[in-house]
């Protein structure tokens, strides 16, 4: 069966923040759906995240993952010294 969203949020977590970007509707075709639950409006409200704004949420995603970049250019960078190469990700599927 399809399902058709209304009113659809993506949330996105950074650490102990996240943000709520609304979407809109969505349509997901039935074979594309794994698993679908509830979320309890209760419970939710006692977690220790932080709601922040959706330019503070996007920033922060922004920064970590410059941060993760710069963090695998190192590491990609002290392979290569000690004589070791390591196949980047986008190339993986010609092999």
């Amino acid at each position: 069966a399809n399902l058709v969203l209304h009113q659809t949020v993506e949330r996105i977590h950074v650490g102990k923040k996240y943000g709520d970007i609304p979407r809109g509707i969505f349509v997901v075709r039935g074979e594309n759906v794994v698993l679908l639950g509830e979320i309890d409006l209760e419970k939710e409200s006692d977690t220790l995240l932080q709601q922040v704004s959706i330019e503070e949420i996007l920033e922060e995603q922004r920064v970590e993952l410059q941060a993760k970049q710069e963090s695998e250019k190192l590491k990609v960078q002290a392979l290569k010294e000690r004589g070791l190469a390591v196949p980047r990700a986008d190339t993986l599927d010609e092999y």
